[in-house]
């Protein structure tokens, strides 16, 4: 069997995170991505984002965004790169951004531009703040989205200072969002045979996932803080806990693991203790349970603690980024793979999360600059002649 999306393509002018993240996830599931690269400004950014490389203009960090794409390098900014794209687009479902707001419409990226070229052309734009409004023009990044959306101040312990997430996860989320927002699209062109902009921006999925605390806020005017080790601001026990060796996170978020805990600690009277029986009662009584539990947990090893809660109690070890990696649960289910570029080297990266039964994942490494230009433009109607002469001129 194929993969879902082999006989989609899509033209992408990206760089970076959050764009390249999002049409990776394409990629991967089998759709044509073609990056579009300025080699006036060395392509994609991204490839210059170090410490970690594999060579020149080849980053760790590109490597982790790229996978399974193919690259063109054209200067949209020049005439002749607009009648490059628009030939290319000619035979594309879907062309996808992440520039600054107000730039897909000076690059000739918005429906309103290539709806004569593909009348059911679907056109995606992922920036910070969106294309409309006083923001419009605006740079913006991940952690700043982090800011303004209140999550600096519901990560970390109450009494530190405002803290981040890890990772940039609103980068990836957008990412996401965007390629569910583009095959949604597509979808939507296929049935009318008429195409559309589709709009996505960092700040906005950054106060989507606001969810359930902002429905709080909204209708009653509760204003969630942070909780002590990481904990839900409502359920307990459901954060960290100190053990005799390190830290385990234990999640009883539904009441029937209460008594299984209970009993796997040793501890089955806890299970109708009237201060601790429901998740009210153990809300109310969060410091005094706490307390409890990590003076059992401080008994025994992490790994001890999980041998008792496997599959019972949802349970978890708390593991740096190597251990994370190196866990045989992550080797047993396949959450790794290596990417291999034309000469044949392997770049280890992690696998898409979709798993789609009765096709193999894709494993090509990301492109080099410019790799794929002279192919796809003889596909779009080019002769030699032509390319070379576009790129005496720069244009590629």
């Amino acid at each position: 069997m194929t993969l879902p999306l082999t006989g989609l393509r899509i033209i992408s002018v990206e760089q970076y995170g959050a764009g390249p993240f999002g049409t990776q996830h394409l990629a991967d599931l089998g759709a044509e991505v073609i990056k579009i690269e300025n080699p006036r400004e060395g392509g994609d950014v991204g490839r210059a984002v170090g410490p970690h490389y594999f060579g020149p203009g080849d980053s760790h960090f590109y490597q982790a965004f790229n996978r399974n794409k193919k690259s063109v390098t054209l200067d949209l900014k020049q005439p002749e790169g607009q009648q490059v794209l628009h030939s290319l687009c000619e035979h594309a479902d879907a062309v996808f951004n992440n520039l600054r707001g107000d730039l897909p419409g000076r690059l000739g990226l918005t429906y309103e531009a290539l709806r004569e070229v593909r009348p059911d052309i679907v056109c995606v734009h992922l920036s910070a703040y969106g294309r409309d409004g006083e923001r419009a023009s605006w740079p913006g990044y991940d952690y700043l989205m982090q800011a303004e959306a209140g999550y600096l101040s519901l990560t970390g312990e109450p009494d530190g200072p405002p803290a981040r997430f890890g990772l940039s996860i609103i980068d990836l989320m957008t990412g996401t969002t965007a390629a569910l927002g583009l095959v949604s699209a597509v979808l939507g062109a296929r049935q009318s045979g008429v195409g559309r902009d589709v709009d996505v921006s960092l700040f906005d999925v950054a106060l989507h996932n606001l969810c359930y605390v902002a429905t709080w806020y909204l209708n009653g005017g509760h204003q969630t803080g942070r909780a002590p080790r990481s904990g839900h601001p409502s359920l307990v026990p459901s954060q960290l806990y100190r053990t005799a060796d390190s830290w385990i996170f234990v999640m009883c978020n539904k009441e029937k693991f209460w008594p299984l805990l209970a009993q796997a600690m040793g501890h089955p009277e806890w299970a109708e203790d009237p201060d601790y029986h429901r998740f009210a009662d153990r809300l109310r009584n969060r410091e005094k349970l706490n307390q409890e539990l990590e003076a059992v947990f401080m008994t025994d090893s992490t790994a001890r603690w999980m041998e008792r809660f496997a599959g019972k109690v949802p349970a978890a070890p708390v593991y740096d980024v190597a251990q994370a990696l190196e866990n045989p649960f992550v080797q047993a289910h396949g959450c790794l793979l290596d990417a291999h570029d034309a000469a044949g080297r392997a770049v280890k990266g992690v696998a898409s999360p979709i798993r789609c039964s009765g096709a193999s994942p894709l494993a090509r490494a990301a492109p080099a600059m410019g790799a794929d230009t002279d192919e796809l433009l003889a596909q779009a109607g080019y002769s030699p002649d032509q390319i070379a002469s576009l790129r005496k001129t720069a244009v590629l």
